[in-house]
């Protein structure tokens, strides 16, 4: 059996399964440091005010490319994270900081519990919700954010309750 290569050429393929081989990838779950580091990078160019296509133009890689770093889908090499740093004005300690294991984070890292709020900030999600927050007039942007402050504390509220199955919000009927 035969199949064309990416040149173009007429290549013989194989009909038993290859096997891997010692340089061969396996797909697996990313390493925790490059969890921590991608999403320090998107952590700090979000404080910094700077979208992916501008700290992608300025280091040399695509947008694409930016987002593998961020999501730990790609590696970031130490060369890239020191551009990264450059570009955003950071040294690069600060997209290790807090990592567990690096030396006298460690007793810093065990105090602080883990914060989910940067993980959503990081999602694709959380970038979503505060572009279009930001886009809202500031009164407008007041009110939504006081909504779900007492939508967050009913909830709260319900779940500690006993013998409430479903929370209910203030001023809202179930069943409207």
């Amino acid at each position: 059996m035969t199949h064309w290569d990416r040149k173009g050429l007429l290549k013989p393929k194989s009909s038993s399964p290859r096997r891997a081989g010692p340089r061969a990838k396996v797909q697996s779950d990313p390493h925790p440091a490059d969890l921590h580091v991608g999403r320090q990078i998107a952590v700090v160019r979000m404080q910094s005010d700077v979208s992916q296509a501008e700290l992608a133009r300025s280091i040399g890689v695509s947008c694409q490319q930016l987002q593998k770093y961020e999501n730990a889908r790609n590696r970031v090499s130490a060369s890239m994270i020191y551009e990264i740093g450059k570009s955003l004005g950071v040294p690069v300690s600060r997209f290790f900081e807090l990592l567990p294991g690096n030396g006298e984070n460690d007793r810093a890292a065990s105090r602080l519990p883990v914060d989910e709020r940067i993980d959503f900030i990081a999602s694709a999600e959380g970038r979503h919700l505060i572009e279009r927050l930001v886009q809202l007039p500031p009164r407008v942007r007041v009110r939504v954010s006081t909504l779900i402050a007492a939508m967050a504390e009913e909830l709260s509220a319900s779940n500690t309750l006993p013998g409430r199955s479903r929370p209910q919000i203030k001023g809202i009927r179930s069943g409207n």
